[in-house]
């Protein structure tokens, strides 16, 4: 089984994770930092706003069973990608949208998905398509956040509903949780 990367920024990425780990052909999720100028940031260097990285989720899964596209095609639906550096409430750099390309097939494939999702908004989408940078996972209390710590504030509130809202689109490509190792 082969199995192909998509790492993906859209605001906190509890909420990208929450949704992937239940997306048929995911084989794992992991949260993490990618794009910036500092090896092995923290959440609090990433969160003070100046090492240049993006709250990231690795998205590992088969092509054999779900294209690189439907990744995509969940990613648009599940963030807001007309606003530049920002998710509802969270705010800053670290927030923005972006698709950070492994090579020039994922990197067509990303402006195609973003030039036929592009009618759903009222504004232009400001994702941000990159080349491949290092990634860097997250420290252990990020990685499956949600079904961790589903009853805080912000799951409640923030991560929920888009899991929610993911569960209802793509009912066909629901399955059922896949928590991390």
């Amino acid at each position: 089984m082969a199995v192909e990367s998509a790492v993906l920024g859209g605001g906190c990425f509890w909420c990208l994770d929450a949704v992937y780990r239940e997306l048929k052909g995911v084989k794992a999720s992991i949260s993490g930092y990618g794009g910036g100028h500092v090896d092995n940031p923290s959440y609090e260097q990433v969160c003070g706003k100046q090492t240049g990285h993006i709250e990231v989720v690795k998205v590992d899964f088969d092509p054999a069973v779900i294209s690189y596209a439907d990744i995509l095609r969940v990613f648009f639906a599940i963030h807001d990608p007309t606003t530049r550096d920002r998710q509802g409430a969270d705010a800053g750099p670290q927030y923005r949208s972006a698709i950070f390309c492994a090579d020039a097939e994922q990197e067509k494939v990303a402006h195609a998905v973003m030039a036929e999702v592009a009618e759903v908004y009222d504004a232009p989408i400001v994702t941000d398509v990159l080349p491949a940078a290092k990634f860097w996972p997250a420290e252990s209390e990020h990685q499956d956040y949600f079904a961790r710590n589903p009853w805080s504030g912000y799951c409640q509130g923030v991560v929920k509903p888009k899991v929610a809202k993911f569960r209802k689109q793509f009912s066909a490509w629901f399955v059922p949780r896949q928590s991390a190792a």
